[in-house]
């Protein structure tokens, strides 16, 4: 099983979201990052699971979807990084750069 690390700018990113929805509705805000979090929980046992997104020399960056969100991960020898967690219309490329 793959040990799941969050990266501080994956962290940051969640935290936007919750701020965000939590204008309007922060019981909403909550059921989205419990969602994500909960969703992020399968590339423990599947970490392969999301869409290829491209080769690093540390390893592939995969996407996993979660209703309107992106979530970039690096699948590493030992571990899952999550990069971070994007709405949909997001240019990744913008955020995720390569190695």
């Amino acid at each position: 099983m793959a040990e799941i690390r969050w990266t501080e700018a994956a962290v940051t990113w969640l935290r936007n979201i919750y701020d965000y929805i939590s204008e309007n509705n922060p019981i909403a805000a909550q059921s989205v990052i419990e969602g994500i979090y909960e969703k992020t929980q399968v590339l423990e046992r599947f970490p392969e699971i999301g869409y290829k997104y491209r080769d690093e020399p540390d390893g592939q960056v995969r996407i996993l979807l979660y209703g309107h969100y992106r979530i970039a991960y690096l699948i590493r020898k030992e571990s899952v990084e999550i990069l971070g967690v994007f709405h949909g219309p997001m240019e990744i490329e913008r955020y995720i750069k390569p190695a």
